[in-house]
């Protein structure tokens, strides 16, 4: 089945028409319909002629579908086409063809030797039979399944069927047998075989390429078909093909050269696809072309349809249809299926269709049939012509209509009548006259203008045609007109004021106001706007506005419109803001010294208050933020655009920004200029905090504070170190390359310890050197003491403390000085080496060591100690750590209170046997939690506080003894007790809950 069935329509209701096929006995053309309370006849033509149904025959309808039995191909192959009717018209389908695909057999007669010679080209011809449909073509070689490879020496064309061998080799010989296809019946037949054989009387020589296989010289395509081009030569040697268009244009990705290039395949044909492509094959004794132009053909589609109308009696109608397509399409329109020829009222013209004075004769189903050569696209369209009396259901007069006093107003008369008729106004029951203030429309409305107050009334209006009369009225009401009463103004306000906006009226008492404000033409929603803006119109006919402490961006146009039921009016005033300046703008640096930069910009915007100054800050990368810079002049005024900073650093980048003021304020300042870095110079400053002292024999240590980069003036920045002993006349200097070094170590055995020397550190970089810093004294490394202290002595104060003593060494300020005394300490079990070290400073004597265990025997040796390090030890004393103290805390702690005193009682604490001998107690007590303690010691196990009652109390209790101090019990709360004092027994306390408080110890 060849051909597309298209889209019906019957005015609200679709028809689409569907085609099935079955190839050998049947087919069915089925019609699916949606059918909405329309009743359709259907009808066919075959070739243009009426198909009747009848009993017995073997066509037949069922609803509209045509069912064909028994196919017969030479009466039922031809052209189809459906006919839809209902009550309003005919339409008709697109033609679909029906023909019938075979293929016959093979003639069977003995097809003859195919001699050649070894290296010569060969075609063995197909010859396909008889067939309807497209076929496919392959070749079998000697027996089947052996198959015919195609490759770059042997091709098979799909157009003709017929082999070529570009050069035949003895692997050639043998029978070939050509094999066709019929793709629509699947059916395949095999011809009679070719025998190929060699000549004997030599091989072939090498010649040119010959192309067999050429494409037509014009071949029309259809948009979006895949054309497939052949190309094949004979020759010796192979040739090779190559494809190309002659425009030079290459080929998109899409395109497909294969089969060993024999074709060239294009698919989704496109009109930039079209033009000559050239086939070129070549081997190394010359090479041929060939070339076929591809022509882009497209059927036609609809850009431009009839859309179903509903037309008046009388009334015209035009019908635009339109498509496109290659070649362009030519036009056609059809009524009720029949072609529709030019007439007196009807006209016909590319495309359009214009009927002039529609009769009820027009009404109907009206098609435009697109097509050319390739194809019919046809689109439906319905007319209704309508012929009705005046009619004003649908359309009634309004009322009331209101107008304001002078102003114009229309009422519309708007019946439904066809044929359009006679119009005409009543005022209350006298005929309304025209003047030149009331005036009837050709549209039948009516128009006053400049309306008074006696234009108010009943109006009528009367519609009339040749099928009948009708009539519509309604009120006209002229009302007051709105004036804004207040007058327009410019307003002038500085940021951060507020201010009120009017906008009051006189109205007719009767409309309703509505009051909408506008900025710069954009509707100011109350609530939005960061709260700035606020209704304060609080009688009926104001609508006045508050807009609070306004900023710079609320400068511009505000505007008040006012709308009542008749009429709108409006009202605009201008506000100026003042404020600060805007940030200026085009910083740049226009020239710069090691000292000073030269600085120009543009102003930024007044805000409506002059620029009297500007202020010039500075960034660098060593400083917090931006600072204020000195500049000439020293105060740069409002009409300056120019100014130099001094006083900058050398050789620092610096980014400057300018700030305007004015009488308001000082605005946000510019944006900063490109970054511009000062030239270099000789350094100025000197390094801070020149000391030193200190390290190895025979050396002299120098130290000082790195100068910031900021202060370094340029580049290759370093230090000058000058230093002599004390009393001689030339100094010696050394060179510190490193702007970070803080240190310079002049080492040489001829230096005395702990002699003085005069130093003094300069600076240089690449521009030269800079000044020296003052002199000042510094010694070399002294010695380390050379005797070692005696009459050691080491006893235990408890169980953690060991308390050593010895004799000072002499004091020597010249060569060895003791700074102070270093104590070693470890335990019996230890080595020396792992002992502990503390330090005293000065001429101390003594010492305490903290921390250690009880129970424990320990070595010690004292040692004297200066800047060169410690000094020989002195002898080794040992000294045993008393036994730790109590590790039980008191318990059953009771208290009672009698007139201002507290009682406390508890048990006694029982020292185990590694523990120290318990010999008293400590009572510690305070009123709130961080308060120092009060302490007081007992050798018993009971006390009396003589406290105030009317405070609380927080106490606890530690055991002690040579040891130290034991564990202390947990914390005793005692509440504050107001009034009389409460006597208590240690009996009636034992059902006391007592305040045992788990807490940190005091």
């Amino acid at each position: 089945v060849e051909g597309l069935w298209n889209l019906l329509f019957l005015s609200e209701s679709h028809i689409s028409i569907k085609v099935q096929y079955m190839i050998y006995n049947r087919l069915k053309l089925i019609v699916d319909l949606d059918l909405t309370a329309f009743h359709f006849v259907f009808r066919w033509k075959l070739n243009g002629t009426a198909i009747t149904p009848k009993s017995g025959s073997h066509y037949s309808l069922s609803g509209g579908n045509l069912r064909i039995s028994h196919l017969n191909k030479d009466q039922d192959a031809g052209t189809y086409q459906c006919l839809a009717s209902n009550s309003f018209g005919t339409i008709v389908s697109r033609e679909a063809s029906l023909t019938f695909a075979y293929l016959g057999n093979f003639k069977t007669h003995r097809r003859n030797s195919v001699s050649v010679r070894e290296g010569q080209g060969v075609v063995l011809l197909c010859g396909p039979p008889s067939h309807s449909g497209d076929l496919t073509f392959s070749w079998i070689f000697n027996e089947y399944p052996s198959f015919v490879k195609q490759d770059t020496r042997r091709f098979i064309s799909q157009e003709t069927g017929n082999l070529y061998i570009a050069k035949v080799e003895p692997s050639d010989v043998g029978n070939y047998t050509c094999v066709v296809t019929n793709t629509v019946t699947k059916t395949r037949v095999q011809g009679p075989p070719t025998p190929l054989v060699l000549r004997s009387d030599g091989i072939m020589g090498e010649y040119e390429p010959k192309i067999e296989v050429q494409f037509p010289e014009i071949v029309h395509v259809a948009k979006g078909l895949t054309v497939k081009l052949e190309c094949f030569a004979l020759g010796n040697p192979v040739p090779s093909i190559n494809w190309s268009r002659v425009d030079g244009i290459p080929f998109s990705r899409k395109v497909d050269v294969r089969k060993a290039s024999g074709v060239l395949e294009i698919p989704y044909f496109q009109q930039e696809d079209a033009g000559t492509y050239e086939c070129v094959a070549e081997n190394s004794r010359g090479k041929n072309t060939v070339k076929g132009k591809l022509s882009f053909y497209a059927p036609p589609h609809l850009i431009e349809k009839p859309e179903d109308v509903q037309k008046p009696i009388d009334d015209s109608l035009v019908w635009e249809c339109k498509a496109t397509g290659k070649p362009k399409p030519s036009y056609r329109w059809m009524k009720n299926g029949e072609n529709l020829e030019s007439l007196e009222r009807i006209q016909v013209a590319n495309g359009a269709l214009s009927i002039s004075r529609l009769t009820l004769s027009d009404i109907g189903m009206y098609q435009c049939v697109a097509g050319n050569k390739h194809g019919e696209v046809y689109s439906n369209a319905e007319l209704r012509v309508i012929a009705v009396a005046p009619d004003f259901s649908q359309n009634q007069l309004r009322s009331p209509t209101m107008v304001k006093e002078g102003g114009d107003v229309l009422i519309e008369c708007r019946p439904k009548m066809s044929p359009w008729g006679v119009i005409s106004w009543r005022k209350g029951s006298e005929a309304l006259r025209e003047s030149h203030r009331v005036s009837i429309l050709d549209n039948g409305n009516l128009r006053i203008q400049n309306s008074t107050r006696p234009d108010a009334g009943l109006y009528t209006c009367v519609a009339r045609n040749q099928f009948g009369v009708a009539s519509s009225s309604g009120t006209l009401m002229v009302k007051e007109p709105t004036i804004i009463t207040t007058a327009p103004s410019t307003l002038d306000v500085t940021v951060g004021e507020s201010i009120v906006l009017p906008c009051q009226v006189t109205h007719d008492p009767s409309l309703k106001l509505v009051f909408t404000w506008f900025f710069n033409e954009q509707l100011i929603h109350f609530g939005d706007h960061g709260g700035y803006f606020e209704k304060v119109g609080g009688q009926h006919s104001a609508g006045d506005i508050m807009i609070r402490n306004i900023q710079l961006r609320h400068a511009g146009k505000y505007t008040c419109a006012v709308q009542t039921k008749v009429d709108s009016i409006s009202i605009a005033a201008d506000l100026v803001v003042r404020g600060p300046p805007g940030p200026p703008t085009s910083i740049h640096v226009e020239e710069i010294s090691d000292t000073t930069a030269s600085l120009s910009w543009r102003p930024g915007p007044d805000n409506h208050s002059p620029i009297t100054t500007y202020t010039i800050q500075a960034r660098t990368p060593f400083s917090l933020g931006w600072q204020a810079v000195t500049t000439v002049p020293e105060v740069v005024g409002g009409r300056s655009l120019t100014a130099t900073v001094i006083d900058l650093s050398p050789w620092v980048e610096y980014e400057f920004r300018v700030l305007a003021s004015n009488a308001i304020g000082t605005g946000e300042p510019s944006k900063p200029s490109k970054q511009a870095r000062t030239k270099e110079t000789s350094p100025k400053v000197t390094p801070a905090n020149v000391s030193g002292g200190g390290g190895s024999r025979s050396e002299l240590v120098i130290t000082w504070e790195p100068v910031p980069e900021e202060l370094q003036n340029g580049g290759g920045f370093g230090y000058v170190v000058a230093f002599r002993p004390s009393g001689a006349t030339g100094w010696m200097q050394a060179a510190v390359p490193s702007s970070e070094a803080s240190k310079y170590v002049f080492k040489n055995e001829s230096i005395q310890p702990f002699s003085p020397f005069q130093v003094k550190v300069g600076v240089y970089n690449n521009e030269g050197e800079g000044p020296f810093g003052p002199v000042i004294t510094i010694y070399s490394a002294e010695e380390e003491p050379g005797r070692a202290p005696t009459r050691i002595r080491a006893k235990s104060l408890s169980a953690s403390e060991i308390e050593v003593s010895w004799k000072a060494l002499p004091w020597n300020t010249s060569k060895r000085r003791v700074l102070g005394y270093e104590l070693r300490y470890w335990e019996k079990r230890e080595k020396e080496e792992a002992a502990s070290v503390q330090r005293t400073v000065g001429n101390q004597t003594s010492a305490i060591i903290r921390g250690v265990r009880g129970s424990n025997t320990y070595y010690v040796t004292v040692r004297a100690y200066n800047t060169a390090g410690a000094g020989p030890p002195s002898v080794t004393v040992n000294v045993t750590t008393k036994k730790p103290p109590p590790s039980q805390p008191p318990v059953k702690v009771m208290w009672n209170t009698l007139n201002s005193k507290i009682i406390l009682n508890w048990e006694q604490v029982k020292a185990l046997e590694n523990e120290s001998e318990v010999t008293g107690y400590k009572v510690l007590y305070k009123r709130n939690r961080h308060s120092r303690p009060s302490v007081m010691e007992t050798n018993t196990t009971t006390v009396e506080l003589s406290l105030p009652m009317n405070e609380e109390y927080f106490i606890q209790i530690k055991p002690f003894g040579e040891g130290g101090e034991g564990s202390s019990s947990r914390q005793i709360t005692i509440p504050r007790i107001p009034g009389q004092s409460i006597v208590s027994t240690l009996s009636a306390l034992s059902t006391i809950a007592l305040s045992f408080t788990a807490r940190t110890s005091l």
